[in-house]
């Protein structure tokens, strides 16, 4: 995924620089207009940007005083939960299905991105991960390919399955994240979910219920 924009962060990078270059002198008391001055304090100088950028990396970037001018993506990290709304159809009645509980949880760091999604039949891992962001074109969107596995109570009538998700990124008034799902299976449906916590949870919380075809079969 693209994580900065360049041209600022060049800009923040030789301003840093300079600011760096300019206290050393003065707290060595060299004079800058002097070559061998300059050049002597280059060592230095580098060494104190890597140490920024490093903490950048690790944890700068997540701040909101960065975001959009250097970063341009929001920071998902935590777990999001709410439902998956599927165009699945009984076999046996030919009538839809409830909606699913679902939690999706997300590590994220400043180079990439995963994403699982829990439901009470199975777990679906993401690949090839990214942001669709262009304020230009009003998009702010997470997208993902996955393989779900599903549990092997279900495994007699739920094969493990890739598909694409696409998640539009809604943050104002309140975190959430809209998105379409396609899979291999011919199946398609939304997914609705809302931010939960900064916390990767484990389980989707119990007030959710039931996954709605677990007191079909079971």
């Amino acid at each position: 995924m693209r994580n900065v924009n360049l041209r600022n962060s060049i800009f923040m990078i030789v301003a840093l620089s300079g600011g760096i270059w300019f206290v050393l002198a003065l707290i060595s008391g060299l004079d800058l207009s002097n070559a061998g001055d300059f050049f002597r304090l280059i060592p230095n100088v580098v060494s104190i940007d890597l140490v920024f950028i490093i903490l950048f990396v690790k944890w700068g970037w997540k701040f909101k005083i960065f975001r959009g001018w250097i970063v341009p993506y929001p920071n998902l990290n935590g777990s999001w939960v709410g439902f998956i709304h599927s165009n699945w159809i009984y076999p046996e009645t030919g009538k839809g299905l409830a909606p699913i509980p679902t939690m999706l949880t997300i590590k994220q760091t400043f180079f990439n991105i995963s994403c699982v999604i829990y439901t009470g039949e199975m777990k679906s891992y993401s690949f090839l991960e990214g942001f669709v962001i262009s304020p230009e074109r009003q998009l702010k969107q997470l997208s993902y390919v996955y393989t779900s596995k599903p549990s092997l109570k279900v495994s007699d009538r739920s094969s493990p399955h890739d598909g694409t998700v696409l998640f539009d990124i809604v943050e104002k008034p309140k975190l959430k994240l809209n998105g379409r799902y396609w899979t291999d299976r011919k199946t398609t449906g939304e997914i609705k979910l809302e931010f939960e916590s900064r916390k990767i949870l484990e389980e989707l919380p119990e007030r959710f219920g039931k996954h709605p075809l677990e007191n079909v079969y079971f």
